[in-house]
């Protein structure tokens, strides 16, 4: 006699590289904190508003990054407990939800500072702020070398861009986010510093600001939508079709109601409903749906047609 066992499966659909994005994210976090801490000792010892500004920006990240890290460490803490019942495989996307709202906070932050100045010019101690700058940018470089591996591995072109058809680790993604857009604020206030020092455009510090907050701020939406996509279970069109063929392409059953959404990086759960004729039933729709890799948790409900 069979056991029941052998019709019950776990709900463990984290990513198969999580434990390895999960080390990369906290190394970074790591490399962000002791940025931070430094330039906020050095800020007060050398009563440089500039560092101690940066230290407090850099804060921020560490934050934002904290919160991929402890978002890796819950989802596999829990990823067996049966008060989620699909999982913690979106635990990843919840956290990069938050870190795409700090993200956008951080560019208004940056976008609102840079007016004001480009309004109400202040004093700036080039030597000491492209030195910050260039220390920063080093750290940055480091971090994304860390986490670019596996952000690579999403296919993605840039941050925050989605291919429905892939497995996708949005936590891995807004660190990387995170990483990329203080690279750039970097990028651009070295170019804005040197400008400023050597043919004395001042202007042009809060200008490259302001193009740096817009920059962010798109990645930041952008992260944002995907991850609420993932979040409110929003159907996966590519993965739907291909089941909409494979069930109906031999004419003798029909799809009444299909959905199929998120429930890991590189996992998908649906629950197909299908009204078929006596030749069919539930396995002869569940053997059709096998070259379906992308769906790891399958439900079908199969009404046969009535006969006349």
């Amino acid at each position: 006699m069979n056991s029941s066992n052998s019709y019950t499966h776990e709900h463990f659909y984290l990513g198969s590289a999580h434990d390895e994005n999960a080390k990369r994210t906290l190394w970074v976090v790591m490399l962000t904190v002791a940025m931070m801490v430094g330039e906020i000792a050095a800020g007060y010892m050398t009563g440089s508003m500039a560092l101690l500004a940066d230290g407090f920006h850099m804060a921020t990240h560490a934050g934002a990054l904290g919160i991929a890290a402890a978002a890796y460490a819950y989802a596999k803490r829990n990823a067996k407990s049966q008060r989620y019942s699909f999982g913690t495989g979106k635990v990843g996307d919840l956290g990069g939800f938050a870190s795409a709202l700090i993200l956008g906070l951080v560019s208004l932050g940056i976008g609102v500072e840079s007016v004001i100045r480009l309004f109400q010019p202040t004093e700036v101690e080039f030597g000491t702020a492209t030195l910050i700058a260039v220390v920063g940018l080093l750290v940055n470089i480091v971090s994304a070398l860390l986490l670019g591996h596996g952000h690579s591995q999403s296919h993605s072109h840039e941050p925050g861009h989605e291919h429905s058809h892939h497995g996708h680790d949005n936590n891995l993604r807004s660190a990387y986010v995170h990483v990329v857009a203080d690279a750039l604020t970097s990028v651009l206030a070295i170019a804005a510093l040197l400008a400023g020092r050597y043919l004395g455009w001042i202007w042009l510090d809060p200008v490259m600001g302001i193009v740096g907050a817009v920059v962010i701020a798109r990645w930041a939406w952008l992260l944002m939508a995907a991850t609420a996509g993932v979040l409110l279970d929003q159907t996966d069109e590519h993965v739907a079709q291909e089941i909409r063929e494979l069930v109906e392409q031999a004419g003798d059953a029909t799809i009444t109601d299909l959905h199929v959404w998120r429930v890991g990086p590189e996992a998908h759960a649906a629950i197909v409903s299908v009204l078929g004729n006596s030749t069919t039933n539930a396995d002869t729709i569940r053997e059709r749906l096998k070259p379906v890799h992308e769906v790891s948790h399958l439900t079908i409900e199969f009404r046969a047609v009535a006969v006349t």
